[in-house]
């Protein structure tokens, strides 16, 4: 008993603070440890050739025998994008809902991990032990079904993460937040509150997924003579659910394209998370079958993901499906910070062939606002206040909330990546920093891009590259032939005849230069050659290619 009254609960964020996405936090107390999420990050600009990004695990993989699991709160990509990368380095369990098991599931088998992963399915209300914890997955609303919160038990006191989610009083599927939860563990005391802030910058209250219903009906009722195209988040269940109902009022058929899109929406069928009334659903190959107002496709796209179904559609590059004019076309989510070039681009794209673009007041959020962080808080009242979910801006309003509700600066903690915050009832505090980060996917190559490659990669996007190509006698250090220069990405050769040209002296001259000097090695000739034409194409141009001599041995 005196070692516990020692040991503090530490809560270590490894991703989710001060970005969007690549959610992941760590509870550590004694010899245990859990992890809540598992999340993906989609590439920041400076990031060319990135696939996605995901948390850095060190911390996890040196304590790997004291993490007791991976509990999961939705199936949403940036909650679960990284778990098939991580259990690949971890043996540990999984946790989640049915839906959410579901959809991780079609990961696991994606990439042959299923026998290797133990994974079981937990129910609302029920509880897992891991270690000196308790863990207990309790009912929220979000855009997807199956959110859960958990209430983390450790033995200096209890710690609720939220998890994404919002107050649906008139959800479209399953129960509302189980309020009465939250409020039945705030009596008995909370330590902290670990906050969804996405939303914390504004003001009110999210309204109810079924009004998006609602938009449905009318946008159906008045576009009767043209074909509906209808883009929205793949995970985004009750969404399509909604899209599907007002289709099958209006006498047309459905269509579901795009990869993630069919993926979740099969799951969520075969699990009775949607309801799809008989034939309402055809494949693609079938649209043809049907006049064009008589059809509504539901499809991937709506962030301007350039490979995703909407956007080949858009550019003409989809084998199956061609904008018509007159086509309507519905965006049905906000663009994620970040995303509105790439939204913008493809709206202007099915402008010029024609459409009719709707993007307005036909999404609703599915995170809290002001009003139900409020609730939350007064129904939990946690000693401290941790903010998650969102960049700085999001946390800092997550902040102001709770400061508003009377908590000051010392029992409200912004937390950055690795930060270690240690708490018990008596006090709080960041006592340390673990190593913490972003893994860069690049294909196949899971943390081979670093800063380094990423740097050349800008390099050869903003100025090209130059090859200096010789062959050269070994021993004698002869030149047998060369040098000839190859360039990509700098200048148009054919246009550029005379800068080629003189750039080649250069090299000859420098080359003559190291002759007359009797300078042998290698690397000093590379290395003289490459300063050469780095100064002469500066000179010339105000450019600075990449420049890389290539020496043959004959």
């Amino acid at each position: 008993m005196k070692k516990s009254k020692k040991e503090k609960l530490q809560v270590i964020p490894l991703g989710g603070v001060e970005l969007i996405g690549m959610n992941m936090t760590a509870f550590c107390y004694g010899d245990s440890i859990i992890v809540v999420d598992c999340g993906m990050a989609f590439p920041e600009d400076d990031m060319p050739g990135v696939d996605l990004v995901i948390p850095d695990i060190s911390f996890l993989i040196e304590n790997e025998d004291k993490v007791k699991g991976i509990f999961i709160t939705h199936g949403h990509e940036d909650h679960i994008g990284a778990i098939p990368y991580v259990l690949n380095q971890l043996s540990v369990p999984l946790y989640a809902t049915k839906l959410t098991m579901g959809i991780i599931e079609h990961k696991l088998e994606e990439k042959n991990m299923m026998t290797k992963v133990r994974r079981k399915v937990v129910s609302f209300g029920q509880s897992i032990n891991a270690g000196c914890f308790r863990v207990e997955f309790i009912k929220t609303n979000h855009s997807i079904q199956d959110a859960a919160a958990l209430a983390i038990y450790s033995p200096v006191g209890t710690v609720i993460h939220t998890g994404d989610f919002k107050v649906d009083y008139t959800p479209v599927f399953g129960d509302q937040i189980d309020l009465q939860r939250f409020a039945e563990i705030g009596k008995k005391g909370v330590l902290a509150l670990c906050c969804d802030s996405t939303n914390a910058e504004r003001p009110g209250f999210t309204q109810s997924e079924r009004t998006v219903g609602r938009t449905f009906d009318n946008i159906f009722a008045d576009n009767t003579d043209t074909r509906i195209i209808i883009a929205t988040f793949a995970s985004n269940v009750d969404r399509v659910q909604q899209i599907i109902n007002s289709a099958h009022k209006y006498g047309r058929k459905c269509v579901i394209e795009g990869r993630s899109m069919v993926n979740i929406i099969t799951t969520a069928t075969e699990l009775g998370y949607i309801n799809i009334p008989p034939n309402t659903v055809i494949s693609i190959d079938e649209l043809k079958n049907f006049p064009d107002n008589r059809t509504c496709l539901i499809t991937t796209g709506s962030q301007g993901e350039s490979m995703a179904a909407l956007s080949r559609m858009a550019s003409g590059m989809h084998k199956k499906v061609r904008i018509k004019p007159n086509d309507t076309i519905i965006f049905s989510s906000h663009p994620i910070p970040g995303n509105e070039k790439a939204v913008s681009r493809v709206i202007n794209e099915l402008y010029r062939q024609g459409a009719k673009v709707i993007f307005q007041d036909v999404h609703v959020s599915g995170h809290a606002c002001q009003e139900e962080i409020k609730l939350i808080y007064s129904l939990v009242k946690p000693k401290y206040a941790i903010p998650m979910h969102g960049e700085y801006k999001h946390l800092r309003a997550g902040a102001e909330i709770a400061k508003s509700l009377g908590y000051d600066s010392k029992h409200i903690f912004l937390l950055s990546s690795g930060d270690v915050l240690s708490m018990d009832e008596e006090s709080a505090g960041v006592t340390g920093k673990v190593h913490a980060g972003s893994v860069m996917v690049d294909g196949l190559g899971v943390g081979d891009v670093g800063s380094v490659v990423l740097k050349d990669r800008q390099r050869l996007a903003d100025d090209g590259i130059i090859i200096i190509v010789m062959t050269m006698q070994s021993g004698t250090g002869l030149v047998l032939s060369g040098p000839d220069i190859v360039s990509r990405g700098f200048v148009y050769v054919r246009g550029a005849e005379d800068l080629m040209d003189a750039a080649r002296e250069v090299l000859n001259d420098e080359l003559s230069d190291l002759t007359r000097r009797n300078v042998t090695d290698w690397t000093q000739i590379k290395s003289c050659l490459k300063g050469a034409l780095s100064d002469f194409v500066w000179k010339e141009t105000e450019r600075r290619p990449m420049i890389l001599p290539i020496i043959m041995e004959v």
